[in-house]
């Protein structure tokens, strides 16, 4: 809840604090954020194969923490634009990595899917609380309350981190049995990881679509209140939590490929509605679908990407990246609304497409057999 609360603080009221702090322009403030993010790319790459290397998850989990009071205490002190982006590339991109390590560090120790998905599902309920709570500290008490906010979660993490290290040895959980995870296979080639990854962009690419249009989508094609997008959003958002505890339970049942499967065809059912929506009613009534679709990826792609990549860290670090380059990769499908007279009707025709498409090949991917390495892959990955 801290780790999943701590971001959900900080990323959303970050162009609110950059402007009331620092008078940054809109401008200034869009480039500021693509650097961020650039730095977060890497680092969510660089620290995680870091961890996989010594084996070790949380001692850097720790030191994420320490780095996220470091980079509150800094954006709280700085004075100027160019000091606030050192503090956000050099501070704040290792400290974002604090999740993927925790994610990392449940499946090194043995932890089931379940398990993994079940904490995904807390961190969505902080992401659910995390921008209204954010919002409310700015309105009442000032954009740098939140700063003081995020610096009590952060040492709140540091706690449970280091009670975490001293409590590992003690106890030690089982690692999951072939019961519990009915992929529990060898690693997929690399060929095959790339394609799922690719396969991953795509999907998040589509998701991240929609959050982006929802609020011209509701007003300009639906012609009603903007705040019915807020509705909509939250709705998804708000069942996101029990889909993934949903998923959790049907881990023990049913394999990875066939939940995000499952979760494709809702999302194919989804954007296939959103062509065709009259109103707010359907609109929050196929909420469920996109909350379903969601969830799978989400969830269940962690547990995908820990099962095929041998490397808990870097499967983890991987995965989070396709959440960063969906978003870039949305930008040409938002275009489409300027280019056909559909206009965001054809955004959501076009990620049922898409959404198809990745589903064929993702199928493709897993089919017997390919879940084998070659003996030379396997011999580089364990000398890498």
């Amino acid at each position: 809840m801290f780790w999943g609360l701590q971001f959900s603080l900080l990323n959303p009221a970050l162009a609110l604090i950059l402007a009331a702090l620092l008078d940054a322009t809109p401008a200034e403030i869009g480039w500021v954020l693509a650097v961020y993010n650039a730095g977060g790319f890497l680092a969510s790459l660089v620290l995680p194969a870091y961890a996989d290397r010594r084996g070790e998850y949380l001692r850097p989990l720790l030191a994420c923490a320490v780095l996220t009071a470091a980079l509150a205490a800094a954006l709280a002190s700085v004075t100027t634009l160019p000091l606030a982006v050192i503090a956000l590339v050099v501070l704040g991109g290792p400290a974002g990595v604090g999740v993927t390590l925790l994610y990392a560090h449940l499946k090194h120790a043995g932890f089931t899917t379940s398990t993994v998905i079940n904490v995904r599902a807390v961190v969505s309920f902080a992401w659910v609380a995390g921008p209204p709570l954010a919002t409310l500290i700015i309105g009442r008490l000032g954009a740098r309350a939140v700063l003081v906010a995020l610096t009590a979660i952060a040492l709140l993490n540091v706690a449970t981190s280091a009670a975490m290290l001293t409590g590992r040895t003690r106890q030690q959980p089982t690692p999951p049995s072939s019961a519990e995870a009915p992929d529990a296979e060898a690693p997929m080639s690399r060929a095959r990881v790339a394609t799922v990854t690719a396969v991953f962009v795509v999907l998040q690419a589509t998701n991240a679509t929609v959050v982006s249009i929802m609020g011209l989508f509701v007003t300009d094609t639906l012609g009603i209140n903007v705040m019915w997008s807020g509705a909509a959003l939250g709705v998804a958002a708000a069942l996101e939590i029990p889909a993934l505890l949903a998923i959790g339970r049907l881990t023990h049942r049913f394999s990875d490929l066939a939940l995000i499967a499952s979760g494709c065809l809702a999302g194919v059912a989804y954007y296939a509605v959103m062509t065709v929506v009259p109103g707010p009613m359907l609109l929050l009534a196929a909420q469920v679908l996109n909350a379903w679709f969601f969830a799978t990826i989400a969830g269940t792609g962690i547990a995908l990407f820990q099962r095929i990549i041998p490397r808990p860290g870097l499967a983890t670090g991987l995965f989070t990246n396709t959440r960063r380059l969906g978003a870039i990769a949305s930008g040409p499908l938002i275009a489409l609304a300027a280019l056909t007279p559909l206009g965001y009707r054809a955004v959501f025709a076009a990620c049922a497409v898409l959404t198809v498409a990745a589903l064929i090949t993702i199928r493709l991917a897993g089919r017997p057999g390919a879940a084998r390495t070659t003996v030379s892959e396997m011999a580089e990955a364990r000398a890498e």
